[in-house]
C-alpha cells in the first residue's frame, strides 16, 4: 500500500489515477484532502449563515464531517457503471427472466439536496451472457449516489444494462419517498413516487405483466 495525500491507495488504484481512468468500484472511502478542505469551509460558512455558532463543541467537527458526507453520497461521479458490469460479464444460454428486486437505494435530490430513498426492482433476459448478480444492485449505487431525480435514476439504470449487456429485454421498476416532499413544500409523509422503464421483449404486454407480478408476490 502506498500514502497519498493521508490517503491510503493500493498499486492498482494508482494506476488508475495516473492513467485517468474512473474506479468501477471502491472498497473503501477516500477523499480528496483540497476538495475536502474547500467542502469543508462552504459548510462551515452555510452553518455561519443561519446564525449557528461553529465554535461551540457540538458544532466544531461538523462542516468536515458534512463535507465527507457529501463527497461519499456523491460518489457515483467517480465511478464507472459499465465496467462494473464488464467486470462480471458470463456466456451462458439460459434465456428466462433474471430479477433482482426489493434493491435499497438512497439518493439525493437535485433540486433541494434533499434524500430520496426506497426500492428498485430491476429484471433481464439474457442473450448469450449472464451478469453477477451482485453487479446490479452496484449499478443502482452508482448512479443513485449522484445529485438525481428518480426519473433519470430509472432512466440511467435501464440505458447501462441495455446498451452494455444487450439483453433481449431489460425493466426497471423504483419506488422512492422524497424528503422534499415530506419535509417542506406540501408536506405529505405517506406519498410515494414509483417510476419505471422497459426495453426490448419487456414492451410486450405479457413479458411486463409477468414481471410486475413477480415483483408484487412475496416470496412464502
Amino acid at each position: 500500500m502506498y500514502k497519498l495525500d493521508s490517503v491510503f491507495i493500493s498499486p492498482s488504484d494508482i494506476l488508475l489515477i495516473f492513467t485517468k481512468k474512473k474506479m468501477p468500484y471502491r472498497k473503501y472511502e477516500e477523499y480528496n484532502i483540497k476538495v475536502t478542505e474547500e467542502a469543508k469551509e462552504n459548510f462551515k460558512s452555510i452553518i455561519e449563515n443561519i446564525g449557528e455558532d461553529t465554535a461551540r463543541e457540538g458544532l466544531m467537527k461538523t462542516p468536515e464531517r458534512a463535507a465527507k458526507a457529501m463527497l461519499y453520497l456523491t460518489q457515483g461521479y467517480n465511478q464507472d457503471p459499465v465496467e462494473i458490469l464488464k467486470s462480471a460479464m458470463f456466456k451462458e444460454g439460459y434465456d428466462e427472466m433474471v430479477i433482482v428486486k426489493d434493491i435499497e437505494l438512497y439518493s439525493l435530490c437535485e433540486h433541494h439536496i434533499l434524500p430520496f430513498f426506497g426500492k428498485a426492482h430491476i429484471a433481464y433476459i439474457p442473450d448469450g451472457y449472464i451478469v453477477g448478480l451482485s453487479k446490479i444492485p452496484r449499478i443502482v449505487d452508482v448512479f443513485a449516489r449522484r445529485l438525481q431525480v428518480q426519473e433519470r435514476l430509472t432512466h440511467d439504470i435501464l440505458e447501462c444494462i441495455n446498451n452494455t449487456l444487450k439483453p433481449k429485454g431489460v425493466a426497471v421498476v423504483i419506488e422512492a419517498a422524497h424528503m422534499c416532499m415530506m419535509m417542506r413544500g406540501v408536506q405529505k409523509q405517506s406519498s410515494v413516487t414509483t417510476t419505471s422503464g422497459f426495453r426490448g421483449q419487456f414492451e410486450k404486454i405479457e413479458t411486463r405483466n409477468e414481471f410486475l407480478k413477480l415483483i408484487s408476490d412475496k416470496l412464502s
